[in-house]
């Protein structure tokens, strides 16, 4: 990508300190947490946070009753000299997305909100509970802030073969797109229609959401003409490819189960970040045209 000459977003903050893993925030580890993922993806939800962990080499044992004993989390805004070159790159990608989005909601009359970025290492807080690096990146929208601890990137590049600068951009600008269903209202009718339905047909919103949020991702890309350079779609095709729930389960050595697929299998994140990038149209992002 090209980022020499885009601002960084100035919406960003830095947590230093531990929490004592998953449960330095909730209090209960692991057996804290699973309940709020089933609540809020169902079963499924819980599959795939296990999987993701054990991927990444995390133990799922390790965080059981992890509560307590940590050093409590601060917030900070340090001046960017002071950051590493991922975090700076992050916030550049960061500013790109406000920019665009800013010009999208502008054509419609409206006034774009940004979120906030949160940098993290290992264990942070967040507003929807805590975070650990084993979830990966995250969009939280009670406070309407992304978490993102960027030791995240090396493991795109030595554990699922995604290395490159477009992957850091594609990533947090999913992020953004469920930024963008957030207030837009879109998250909210979503949940309200799992609500409604069975387990297994709220997971597959939940994937729709998902797909939805990559096909944003690349209306940016799209948007911000002077971004893409030769080797970028190449790299977001193998970043999507690499994060697909069917690749992920295969990696962990199990048969996919695409009813507890709650982010899409690797086909379908490709090309719904293909669609995005082909149009630079949000409306084109309909992933849940029919479903409901």
């Amino acid at each position: 990508m090209r980022l020499d000459d885009e601002q960084e977003s100035s919406h960003f903050e830095v947590q230093e300190g531990r929490g004592g893993g998953l449960g330095g925030g909730l209090g209960g580890g692991l057996g804290m947490l699973l309940p709020l993922i089933g609540s809020r993806f169902g079963c499924g939800g819980i599959v795939i946070v296990l999987v993701i962990m054990v991927v990444m080499g995390v133990n799922p044992l390790s965080l059981i009753g992890g509560g307590g004993g940590g050093q409590p989390v601060q917030t900070e805004r340090p001046a960017t000299g002071e950051l590493s070159d991922v975090q700076r790159t992050s916030l550049k990608v960061l500013g790109s997305t406000e920019r665009r989005w800013a010009d999208i909601f502008r054509a419609e009359g409206q006034q774009y909100p940004p979120p906030t970025l949160v940098f993290y290492s290992q264990n942070g807080q967040s507003g929807c509970g805590a975070a650990q690096s084993a979830m990966g990146p995250f969009y939280c929208p009670a406070d309407q802030r992304i978490y993102l601890d960027t030791d995240f990137f090396n493991e795109m590049e030595s554990r699922f073969n995604a290395p490159g600068d477009f992957p850091i951009g594609y990533i947090i600008a999913h992020e953004v797109g469920h930024h963008i269903q957030t207030v837009t209202g879109e998250a909210d009718r979503i949940r309200k229609a799992q609500q409604r339905v069975p387990e297994a047909e709220g997971n597959a919103l939940q994937v729709k959401m998902e797909l939805q949020a990559d096909c944003y991702a690349g209306v940016w890309a799209a948007r911000d003409t002077n971004l893409m350079e030769a080797g970028d779609l190449e790299e977001g095709m193998r970043a999507a490819e690499a994060i697909g729930d069917d690749t992920l389960q295969k990696a962990a050595g199990r048969r996919p189960v695409p009813e507890s697929f709650t982010h899409g299998t690797s086909a379908d994140r490709m090309a719904w970040l293909r669609k995005g990038l082909s149009t630079g149209d949000p409306a084109q992002c309909d992933t849940f045209k029919g479903a409901i």
